[in-house]
């Protein structure tokens, strides 16, 4: 082989290669429903809401979390529905007013927000009612994205609460896997609270985007 040929065919495997490795990268540009809702990930303010209860970790509030008129819209089905009376702590602000009621078979999904890729967790505010004190059950959800944009439902583990009064609920730990798919080791999630027995009501919803418990 000539040398001339010789150096056109490392220059087309080298252009082969690059245009490889850019398809290769192609689906995180362009992923799906949680990227494209996550508006580049902006840095929240961090508070300590929880501090009393002696979980000193930096938490942001959810978008729409305390529930309030004109703060970010939760997707509401099955009944759920924003009712008068807050938590009694006012952790978020002392004027609040307005909580979250989801009935049995009911659900409530956040708007996106971005969490960073090391265990985050989530807190929040909880009371149920039952027929029977005690025996309501609420599940509650992560959805993740992977970066061919495909969107699946991981559970929280260690979330659960049951109290007929208003108490923060335990640090419910986001184990599933999640992808960088913004810089900073950002990543858009959505949480879905699912009430299966019992009426539950829910206010001042937290995210905690890099605990390590």
């Amino acid at each position: 082989m000539h040398l001339p040929s010789l150096q056109k065919l490392k220059i087309a495997l080298a252009a082969a290669v690059t245009g490889a490795a850019l398809f290769a990268i192609a689906p995180v540009a362009n992923a799906g429903l949680l990227v494209d809702s996550a508006n580049g990930c902006p840095t929240p303010s961090v508070t300590n809401p929880f501090a009393k209860w002696g979980d000193s970790n930096n938490y942001f509030l959810a978008p729409g979390g305390a529930f309030e008129a004109g703060d970010p819209g939760w997707t509401l089905t099955g009944g759920a529905k924003i009712v008068s009376g807050n938590e009694p702590f006012k952790v978020h602000a002392g004027a609040d007013s307005r909580s979250l009621s989801i009935p049995a078979g009911g659900t409530a999904t956040s708007p996106t927000l971005c969490v960073g890729t090391s265990d985050p967790s989530i807190r929040w505010f909880a009371k149920q009612q039952s027929l029977l004190n005690l025996t309501g059950v609420m599940t509650v959800e992560v959805r993740i994205e992977t970066s061919l944009g495909l969107t699946v439902w991981a559970p929280i583990v260690g979330a659960g609460i049951l109290n007929p009064s208003w108490n923060p609920s335990l640090p419910g730990i986001v184990e599933a896997s999640l992808l960088p798919l913004f810089p900073g080791e950002k990543t858009p999630v959505q949480f879905r609270f699912r009430a299966v027995t019992g009426t539950w009501t829910v206010d001042d919803v937290y995210v905690d985007p890099h605990s390590r418990w």
